[in-house]
């Protein structure tokens, strides 16, 4: 039995009804550490230090640098999920 063609643009709404939500709750966290911790909430993170550094100056220098690259490996791997769920993975990997 051939899906129908009802079938499958449900399905290809869900699955970028999906990949949305995932890029906005990435983006949500991103402007979190980027804007809030470095540029909002300086001010209160810079009272806490760590290693003779200042948390809000490290959160404004290095942390959104950090949370971004671990974001793209988060993000790269829940898509891989995703497209497994949809049913539309390449089939490498």
């Amino acid at each position: 039995m051939t899906p129908s063609k009802d079938t499958d643009t449900d399905s290809h709404k869900a699955y970028w009804r999906a990949n949305l939500t995932l890029v906005f709750w990435c983006l949500l966290v991103w402007f979190v550490v980027s804007f809030g911790f470095g540029i909002l909430l300086l001010e209160p993170l810079n009272q806490i230090k760590i290693a003779g550094f200042k948390l809000g100056f490290w959160f404004a220098q290095q942390g959104s640098i950090y949370t971004f690259v671990i974001l793209i490996f988060f993000y790269a791997y829940q898509m891989n999920k995703l497209d497994k769920k949809f049913n539309v993975d390449d089939g490498e990997g």
